[in-house]
């Protein structure tokens, strides 16, 4: 006996069934095809290293004659840094200024002490400034050979055609360490231009200074050029008169 309901039934169930495989099939399709797109994203094209190989310049130690024993401190310190090393190499190389007599200074009038003060000050800051930025500039050197290693193995991670380098955390983790070297470039960078613009600032003060010491001058004679020509004129009238154009001395 024919039942028509459940043959209705039965064409709906294997619609449903069609619709399914259709559906399986498609989601098969769409894994493979993600799968097929992730696996070549993960091969790393074979030529890369030597399609673009890339080389960095170095940096290169310090060297110069060392006639009578006083430049080997300050190659040192260029080399390898430390603000102690950098102390011994201007202590070394550079002439020192001798302690002024305190009875001497003391004898000067206010204008003048206060240029030897500002003579002393500039040759204190000069020797800081100096002894700074050998400091830095020898640590940056020092440090620049760990560094370059640094971009080799980063750049050997990058060309490498060992999946384990591709994968996407692999990836990503050499993105950062390329973002982290820059950054720390870029400070040493900061750092040798920092250095760079304290020098120039100490060459502003004394072309400051001087140009000071010139008005203060300037100043000073404008104020008592009246009071030292009128002594010079004074005493100048005072010999004349003292002296006698008679045979006789009177």
């Amino acid at each position: 006996m024919f039942d028509a309901t459940n043959y209705a039934n039965a064409v709906n169930e294997f619609s449903q069934l069609q619709q399914m495989y259709t559906t399986a099939n498609q989601t098969r399709d769409q894994i493979i095809q993600a799968y097929n797109l992730a696996f070549q994203m993960s091969r790393m094209p074979q030529n890369f290293g030597s399609r673009y190989p890339s080389s960095f310049s170095q940096w290169i130690n310090v060297s110069s004659p060392n006639t009578y024993g006083n430049t080997l401190a300050w190659n040192e310190v260029l080399n390898l840094g430390s603000p102690t090393r950098a102390t011994a190499a201007y202590n070394s190389a550079v002439i020192q200024p001798q302690a002024y007599p305190g009875t001497s200074l003391a004898s000067q009038d206010a204008l003048t002490q206060a240029a030897i003060k500002n003579q002393y000050a500039t040759s204190e800051i000069g020797q800081g400034t100096i002894t700074s930025t050998l400091s830095t500039l020898g640590t940056v050197r020092s440090n620049s050979e760990l560094f370059s290693q640094k971009l080799a193995n980063l750049e050997a991670d990058t060309y490498s055609t060992d999946p384990n380098q591709q994968t996407e955390m692999a990836v990503l983790g050499k993105i950062n360490t390329a973002t982290l070297l820059q950054i720390h470039s870029q400070q040493d960078t900061n750092q040798i231009l920092a250095a760079s613009v304290a020098q120039q600032a100490l060459a502003d003060k004394q072309r400051l200074d001087e140009q000071n010491r010139l008005i203060n001058q300037a100043i000073y004679f404008q104020q008592n050029f009246p009071t030292t020509m009128q002594r010079t004129t004074g005493g100048v009238s005072t010999s004349i008169q003292s002296i006698s154009l008679s045979t006789n001395g009177r």
